[in-house]
């Protein structure tokens, strides 16, 4: 009797647990309701915009598609969105990219990606835009409508070039790194020129042997990343002196260090 009666009791709470569940979301995260009564490009549920703000963005969207065929759409939101329904009521494609901003999560911009846009971003750019514009960092700096807007220029532009392999605009933390390695590489290849020998400036087999890490530091790391996102010869310029600077700097060192062991040398015989 007390099995059979802890079993309903069981089965009664389980019931009610599935019940809440699933009655509770389903109108909280998936509600055709809070669609709009009209055709618009954005929906901001959870007020990232102004009214200035979203009716410029609205009328640069409807352009943007007018004018190239691409159709972006954003959706901002809080514990509330229209969910599935999104789809029938902007016919989203292989053509169109919705944006959603959400700051629950610890990045603010997920991405629906239409198929057509693969043929012109690979995947990591799509990954690279949200880590960049996305991040709490630079959502507490510009803001989560700044956040917004500056990826939807990055889309805008890599579309009108035609495709991108990576995210134009090269933040300050991203040329510090490439600065960095730039310098790095300066230094490894000012040690591996030193002179071994008296009558050597250069030791030019040392520093074509030790080529592959400092080529890969200055080449790769320092100077590829840079022209690849932004045009400006600033950065470069800087990256350059910095390799520069670091090989110079490395190899006085090098050869002074050299020079007194020699001198310790002949002193002692």
């Amino acid at each position: 009797m007390a099995t059979h009666r802890f079993r309903r009791l069981w089965t009664g709470l389980l019931i009610l647990m599935i019940g809440v569940g699933i009655a509770s979301p389903a109108h909280a995260y998936d509600n055709p309701d809070l669609l709009p009564d009209h055709p618009t490009p954005v929906i901001d549920l959870a007020r990232a915009f102004s009214d200035t703000q979203r009716d410029g963005l609205e009328k640069t969207l409807d352009q943007f598609e007018e004018n190239t065929g691409w159709k972006l759409r954003v959706l901002t939101q809080y514990e509330r969105t229209p969910g599935l329904a999104l789809r029938e009521f902007w016919g989203l494609d292989e053509r169109s990219l919705l944006l959603v901003a959400d700051p629950r999560g610890g990045n603010l911009l997920n991405f629906n990606v239409g198929d057509a846009f693969f043929a012109l971003m690979p995947r990591t750019y799509w990954v690279e835009l949200q880590t960049r514009f996305g991040n709490q960092y630079y959502v507490k700096d510009h803001g989560e409508d700044g956040a917004i807007l500056d990826a939807l220029n990055a889309v805008e532009i890599c579309l009108e070039r035609g495709g991108c392999q990576v995210v134009p605009g090269l933040p300050f933390e991203q040329w510090l790194w490439t600065l960095t390695t730039s310098v790095l590489g300066g230094v490894i290849a000012g040690f591996a020129g030193y002179p071994r020998k008296e009558d050597q400036t250069i030791a030019w087999s040392w520093l074509l042997l030790l080529s592959p890490l400092w080529v890969m530091l200055f080449g790769v790391f320092g100077i590829a990343p840079v022209i690849t996102r932004t045009s400006d010869v600033l950065p470069l310029l800087r990256n350059s002196l910095g390799f520069l600077g670091g090989a110079v700097l490395a190899y006085l060192i090098a050869q002074a260090t050299v020079g007194r062991r020699l001198n310790a040398d002949a002193d002692q015989s």
